[in-house]
């Protein structure tokens, strides 16, 4: 990548770290894909206790999930999360409910403390099975990146969880798939936060 692609790279970065909104899905898009074709894990920064401590709280949810690429159909619907650090930041608990849809699941995210990343876990309450192993990820100027392979329809594809427009009061989860390794990106859901206490 060249110099004048990082500068821009890190302006994105940068905005939504300072919570300057990214606010159109197009926009999303963007940050979305040029995060998927410059990290693997080693660009990521160090792992540190605490880096999900900004989850820490309770908050409301507006859920974006792409029902059909075909058509650009997206279903929306609301959501709410109680979440909690444990272990001096080294752990954190996510409580998700979707009262509307009677589910509810829970996020776990371990930091090993050698390797410096963190490993995310899923598990829903109508299976109770926790997902193993968990997709290894990190933070790369205060952007949480988490890429995991997954198998669909008997063809490898790639799968992005992105943390973003973090702050005080907001941030965003949204996820992402590529069927081409890696050179491009579908986002496929997006969850906006907003604390209420």
């Amino acid at each position: 990548m060249t110099d004048a692609s990082n500068q821009a790279v890190r302006r994105l970065f940068l905005q939504a770290a300072a919570g300057l909104a990214i606010p159109t899905l197009a926009q999303a898009e963007k940050i979305s894909e040029t995060v998927g074709t410059m990290l693997d894990t080693s660009q990521l920064d160090p792992g540190k206790p605490g880096d999900f401590d900004f989850l820490h709280g309770e908050w409301r949810i507006k859920h974006r999930r792409l029902k059909d690429p075909a058509t650009n159909h997206w279903d929306v619907f609301d959501g709410e999360a109680t979440c909690w650090s444990i272990l001096n930041g080294l752990a954190s608990i996510e409580e998700l409910r979707i009262p509307a849809r009677q589910f509810s699941g829970m996020g776990l995210r371990i930091l090993d403390v050698e390797n410096k990343l963190w490993s995310d876990f899923w598990v829903n309450s109508k299976s109770g099975v926790l997902t193993a192993p968990g997709v290894t990820g990190g933070f790369k100027d205060k952007v949480g990146i988490f890429i995991s392979e997954e198998v669909e329809q008997e063809k490898t594809i790639l799968a992005r969880g992105m943390w973003d427009n973090i702050s005080r009061q907001t941030c965003r989860w949204q996820q992402a798939i590529s069927n081409d390794g890696g050179k491009s990106w579908q986002t496929n859901w997006i969850m906006d936060w907003q604390r209420f206490a």
